[in-house]
């Protein structure tokens, strides 16, 4: 049964909306658009001329460019008029993200600063500490840092050791530990420090001025990519931190830790997005420059390939970002409206798409480094050149599928999430996977006269596909469900395939009452060869899934039904593809 009404966290798997419902990117505003275009002028004018330089870390540069970024106002977006900012709308900042994340180093830095960076205090302070970090950090006065990770403390983030105990007169905490991996630390005048207080078994949180005596840090990482980004060790040997800098309450860190880290898995989508779209201007510009055989080489049919491909996965990308961000937007305003004040309907805004976030962190991710590969592979031997753009678009993709949480770490927290929202009941899911799983032999059919009817018909049984398999695996795990990783990964992998497919038809259905169906052929082309690749994907990895822990006549049973449920009408997907790198060679830049 279809609602108008957005869907709550998780809810794409039990539930459906109708096209209208969702948002998408061609219906953002002018207002928007403005900050987007702002966002484009600043690159161009002060950021790709300067890569070089930025990934040589020329003393004191990224710090002055950020600065100007907050001259500009885009380091106050998601900060309150109240303290000096210029708040937008949850979408309008994903957007924002997106454009920035063509800056290679630069996207890095401001989003750290931005985000994690700026987010904790603004979000957990209480009045006196958002009124004195605040509106320097948002000007660009002063620059923010995250300090989570530690050597023996990485994806197991509550194992740290660093550690904060109470003065004798009781007016600072001793704050004695390391941190590494700290995004700005070489200049970030204000860090989020993590520490367990005395022997607490969780974390707290502090807010730690660079200045403070006892902190201090190793020189430069040297890095495979994102090279222009400051990161260093950090160490504090005794650092007073006023008691009243504690972020937050006594133990409430590791929260902290994780709702600020969902609301990055969900910006990195939209700033992967940005990053594919620069890689496909590359690759295309390259693909229509470079000749072979007497012609340019866009002209082959095997590049066409890799070029549509580019297209089809940062389209399907960007489709799934905006639509979780619009419903994340939507349930930020119903918790303001029911007097929720401004950080903690944002953080619970977010949170409760924990599974959106995660999922969209690791497809975007993933398709990112699918988009900056093709595009070395499109250059041929001079992708492999240092001296071409691609070089430091393929180096710096690499570290999305690991920050933000490793991908793998990404892809179980989704399913786990889903699970625990499943065992409140609040979206029946176990209710609903016991129905599917009994009538697993039997695929939802419907009239494939009509397109997007066809199309949604698909979905629904590629999601039986995924909840059949919930109450077997259940069942067969019990409590010991979290040790059998690949597994619950397999089961991961289907959910974000079927998300970000039910987001582009809907957004190609959407587009079609927009702008007339007759108008935009070439995204039903788009859809077309998703729905054939997703598909395929799901199937794989439910078969994997099942082979791994049933017996192998009841593996039989349930291949059979999952070959029947993974289907979708047969396209002539090579005649598709060239439909749609003809369009981006005739641009020669990505408008789609």
């Amino acid at each position: 049964m279809s609602t108008i009404k957005p869907l709550r966290g998780g809810e794409f798997l039990t539930k459906e909306v109708e096209s209208q419902a969702i948002f998408i990117p061609e219906e953002f505003d002018e207002e928007t658009n403005m900050i987007t275009d702002s966002c484009q002028d600043f690159l161009d004018t002060e950021i790709f001329p300067n890569l070089e330089s930025i990934d040589k870390q020329t003393d004191g540069l990224m710090a002055s460019l950020l600065k100007k970024a907050g001259d500009l106002g885009l380091l106050g977006l998601s900060v309150p008029e109240e303290y000096g900012g210029f708040e937008q709308s949850f979408l309008s900042i994903m957007r924002a993200n997106e454009a920035l994340g063509a800056a290679h180093s630069y996207s890095v830095a401001i989003m750290a600063h931005t985000g994690i960076g700026t987010l904790p205090i603004l979000y957990y302070g209480n009045e006196e500490q958002k009124a004195k970090y605040i509106p320097k950090l948002t000007t660009g006065e002063l620059m923010a840092a995250y300090c989570l990770t530690e050597p023996g403390a990485g994806s197991d983030a509550n194992s740290g050791r660093t550690k904060a105990v109470l003065s004798e007169d009781g007016k600072h905490y001793i704050l004695n530990g390391q941190k590494m991996w700290i995004t700005n630390g070489g200049f970030a005048d204000i860090q989020t420090v993590f520490a367990k207080v005395d022997n607490d078994r969780v974390l707290s949180a502090f807010i730690v001025e660079r200045a403070w005596e006892g902190v201090t840090m190793n020189p430069e990482e040297k890095k495979m990519g994102i090279k222009g980004s400051s990161t260093r060790q950090i160490f504090y040997n005794d650092v007073k931190v006023p008691v009243e800098n504690m972020l937050g309450k006594r133990g409430e860190g590791f929260r902290i830790a994780l709702n600020i880290l969902h609301l990055g898995r969900i910006k990195l989508g939209a700033t992967v997005v940005g990053g594919a779209k620069r890689a496909i201007l590359y690759s295309v510009n390259y693909a229509n420059e470079r000749k072979q055989f007497g012609k340019t080489i866009a002209s082959f049919g095997a590049i066409k390939h890799k070029l549509a491909q580019q297209v089809i996965k940062t389209f399907a990308t960007e489709s799934a970002v905006y639509r979780a961000s619009k419903d994340i937007q939507d349930y930020i305003g119903e918790l303001k409206a029911q007097g929720f004040e401004h950080g903690k309907a944002n953080i619970e805004g977010v949170a409760d798409y924990a599974v959106e976030c995660a999922l969209l962190k690791v497809y975007g991710s993933e398709s990112l480094d699918y988009v900056v590969d093709e595009a070395v592979q499109i250059y041929g031997g001079m992708g492999f050149s240092s001296e071409t753009p691609v070089d430091r678009a393929y180096r710096d993709s690499r570290i999305n599928r690991i920050f933000e949480g490793t991908n793998e770490i990404n892809r179980l927290l989704a399913v786990d999430a889903l699970l625990k929202k499943g065992a409140k009941n609040d979206s029946k899911l176990f209710e609903i996977a016991k129905k599917m799983a009994e009538t697993a032999d039997s695929p939802i059919v419907s009239d494939d006269s009509e397109y997007f009817g066809r199309n949604m018909t698909v979905i629904r049984n590629l999601k039986k596909s995924v909840l059949m398999l919930i109450p077997a695996i259940t069942a067969t795990f019990g409590r010991k469900i979290a040790e059998e990783e690949e597994v619950l990964m397999n089961i991961s992998d289907m959910l974000m395939q079927v998300y970000a497919a039910e987001a582009t038809v809907l957004r190609v259905e959407k587009l079609e009452t927009l702008k007339g169906g007759e108008a935009l052929p070439l995204y039903r082309d788009i859809l077309d060869i998703l729905m054939h690749d997703v598909t395929a994907a799901v199937y794989k990895a439910g078969f994997d899934a099942v082979v791994s822990f049933t017996p192998a006549n009841e593996a039989e049973k349930l291949q059979k039904a999952l070959f029947n449920l993974c289907k979708t009408k047969a396209e002539n997907v090579k005649d598709a593809r060239r439909r749609i790198a003809d369009k981006l060679i005739d641009d020669n830049a990505y408008k789609f």
